[in-house]
């Protein structure tokens, strides 16, 4: 591939914020053009991933970063909706632009407003990423979409609570150390598998520390070719990248197997010509504990209903073998739905840069992102690695 990401992007914290969705993206676009060397009279399209879904007035948001960047007025800009993955979708049709020779630089930012809406009203909006005939009257929301899938996995390859207690404990001491994570505490792995005024049951065998949070925030890279790369102190090179759709119904899938999730990790392994051992570290779509259990089966970590073992074993934590969420994951950094996608590369850009603080892992040279919408139906999977 002839495409990179150039310099460390732009952040913001996630969490509940006063900052509108305007203000948002123009505080991640002038970060990611600073950081890139650039100016907005570089840039020759821009990509905004954004889902709202209802849950943000501000329907309409493509035009907002040009109140931000007034020198970007008059370039293309878009917006791309694709569930929970609109920030990887955005993205990759930037990366289709570099690639079809098109653009040198292309400005992909990810945003989501959430939390000026009401519980029923994000409730609502969430549903939407998911296939409405079956889902219609669910009442505990997307959490319980993934709460029937986990209920069902526990059926068939005994309680889980102790993994999944792992995981959500795992992404929590992670986040401490990333400044832009919603939730900075390292609460334990026997908070996270205890039932607790605090850690209610959310839905089915899920607690409220098995879900990520609702988020307001942004992230935003810069994506160059070749040429431009050559030129730039700071870069990351893109191995190989792809995107797998699967149906939406459950009832024509298998639920005990993302399907879609492990067709994206194959193709991008097989693309890149590499195994998983040859990665430093993953960021992967923690929406839900049980959503990392099984996209580690999905992966190839583990084999199908033994996606425990790369927890219980410390294969996945910040010093195991292939560290998974190093960033604190959606779990702790927080998932505002059209950022996430943008969000994890950002993070793997600056682990790959040396530039990631607290969260760095040592010598990281190859990493992975993996970014998905709606119950596993719009899957994304990047490699990236370092320029030396």
């Amino acid at each position: 591939m002839r495409s990179y990401i150039i310099g460390t992007g732009g952040h913001t914290r996630f969490g509940k914020l006063e900052a509108s969705l305007e203000a948002l993206i123009g505080e991640v676009a002038i970060e990611a053009l600073v950081s890139a060397q650039m100016e907005a009279k570089d840039i020759d399209a821009i990509y905004i991933g954004n889902f709202n879904s209802g849950m943000c007035d501000q329907e309409f948001p493509a035009s907002l970063v040009l109140n931000a960047l007034p020198d970007m007025r008059f370039k293309p800009t878009t917006r791309v909706e694709n569930a929970c993955a609109s920030g990887s979708a955005a993205l990759h049709q930037a990366i289709n632009l570099i690639e079809g020779g098109l653009a040198r630089n292309v400005l992909v930012i990810g945003a989501e407003k959430m939390t000026d809406a009401d519980a029923a009203r994000i409730g609502k909006g969430l549903l939407g990423a998911s296939y409405q005939p079956e889902t219609q009257h669910q009442q505990a929301g997307f959490a319980g979409v993934f709460a029937d899938v986990a209920s069902q996995y526990f059926e068939v390859n005994g309680d889980q609570t102790e993994a999944l207690a792992r995981i959500a404990a795992k992404n929590h001491a992670n986040g401490v150390h990333n400044p832009y994570a919603q939730l900075q505490k390292d609460v334990g792995v026997a908070f996270c598998r205890s039932v607790s005024e605090k850690n209610p049951i959310v839905a089915g065998p899920l607690k409220r520390t098995d879900c990520s949070p609702v988020s307001d925030g942004a992230a935003a890279v810069v994506i160059s070719n070749q040429d431009v790369a050559n030129a730039a102190s700071q870069k990351v090179r893109f191995l190989a990248r792809t995107q797998v759709t699967d149906f939406m119904p459950m009832r024509q899938r298998n639920p005990l197997v993302f399907d879609g999730v492990t067709r994206a990790w194959k193709n991008v392994l097989s693309d890149a010509n590499i195994t998983l051992d040859s990665l430093s570290f993953a960021e992967v779509h923690d929406c839900f504990t049980i959503a990392e259990l099984m996209i580690y089966e999905s992966m190839g970590l583990t084999p199908f209903g033994q996606g425990a073992t790369a927890i219980n074993e410390g294969w996945v934590m910040k010093d195991g073998r292939l560290p998974v969420n190093p960033s604190g994951g959606l779990k702790a950094k927080g998932h505002p739905v059209g950022a996430t996608g943008v969000s994890m590369h950002v993070m793997a850009a600056r682990q790959l840069l040396n530039a990631a603080g607290g969260c760095q892992i040592d010598d990281a040279h190859t990493g992975a992102v993996f970014n998905m919408g709606g119950l596993a139906v719009a899957n994304y999977a990047s490699l990236l690695q370092r320029v030396d």
